[in-house]
């Protein structure tokens, strides 16, 4: 704490006035951006532990889009995205019919590609007959970590993993389940945000 002191004209007393001088929090090096919501992200989603079915269903629609493209791009279409996929609700979107899906071809707020888009509502029926199989998605995707967050401390940008034995093994069971845009490195991803994996960097002030 430093403090700045000022005389005080009429007493002629000084006043010392405290002045505290906050330094910028560390966070892993992928979250150094401007954007705030590339921020928020990072702070308050990336890394903790989603049991919602429905929270869970959002980012399988938001990984998917991202293939081949950055996040940020996808977080800056986020609020663009829930409107137009029925606010990730899984059921509506699994019933999208051929007409919605052509709107949304012409939806300028989301990744117009037509392969992306037919996979959401793929990916939706797929994921329902998981939660009919296994009581819930949540149940289904967890045990692929024994129902427990793994938690990895890269030194930085070199150590971070882009898949792992247990994305290979998630990718392959989606992909059998009818799943689309399901790679090992989406899964990786997928894993991370939902916080099956927390993959702060040890200097991060969330680590």
């Amino acid at each position: 704490m430093l403090c700045i002191g000022f005389i005080n004209i009429k007493t002629g007393m000084s006043d010392r006035t405290p002045y505290s001088k906050k330094k910028p929090k560390k966070r892993c090096f992928w979250a150094n951006s401007k954007n705030p919501l590339y921020v928020e992200y990072h702070d308050r989603e990336w890394g903790r532990a989603v049991h919602d079915d429905q929270k869970l269903f959002e980012f399988i629609v938001l990984e998917t889009a991202q293939a081949g493209l950055s996040w940020e791009t996808i977080l800056n279409k986020r609020e663009h995205y829930r409107r137009a996929f029925a606010g990730f609700d899984v059921r509506k979107v699994a019933r999208f019919s051929e007409k919605t899906i052509q709107k949304l071809l012409q939806d300028p707020g989301i990744v117009r590609n037509q392969l992306k888009i037919r996979s959401c509502v793929t990916n939706a029926q797929a994921f329902l007959k998981i939660q009919k199989d296994f009581g819930s998605f949540d149940r289904f995707v967890w045990g692929f970590v024994n129902f427990k967050t793994h938690i990895r401390r890269p030194r930085g940008r070199q150590d971070f993993l882009a898949t792992s034995e247990t994305s290979d093994l998630l990718s392959k069971d989606l992909k059998a389940r009818g799943f689309k845009f399901v790679g090992s490195k989406i899964c990786y991803a997928y894993m991370q945000a939902v916080g099956m994996i927390n993959e702060h960097q040890r200097d991060c002030y969330l680590a």
